[in-house]
């Protein structure tokens, strides 16, 4: 029996930067209710370099929280993700949350979610 293996190797080369589009996720009602907690994420994708970080905001004030190193996919582009847990009551009294991707030289790109969007 003769057996033949191919592999593919696709290179892209890209130089520059690519700004992510970043997108929050709303915690579900479900872990609302049963928890009482609201988990939110943030993901951030099609960047590059890897070197994009991401941070939260709650009303305007910074949170702290570690978000993935870039993920490298197929196209040769980076994605990140992020997850934020708020206390049920920090959720309903919360007016928006937001998520930022930052790069040293470039301008922050912004994604949020308000309680009342996940409301409607």
């Amino acid at each position: 029996i003769n057996a033949f293996f191919f592999t593919e190797l696709i290179v892209v080369c890209l130089s520059g930067v690519t700004r992510p589009k970043v997108s929050v996720l709303p915690p579900s009602s479900a872990e609302i209710s049963s928890k009482k907690t609201a988990t939110l994420v943030c993901v951030a994708s099609k960047g590059f370099p890897s070197d994009w970080s991401l941070s939260w905001k709650v009303d305007g004030s910074s949170r702290s929280q570690e978000s993935s190193a870039g993920l490298l996919e197929k196209d040769g582009l980076y994605s990140w993700s992020s997850s934020l847990t708020l206390s049920e009551q920090e959720w309903m009294e919360s007016v928006s949350v937001s998520c930022e991707a930052t790069r040293s030289g470039q301008p922050a790109l912004t994604g949020h979610v308000t309680r009342q969007q996940c409301s409607e």
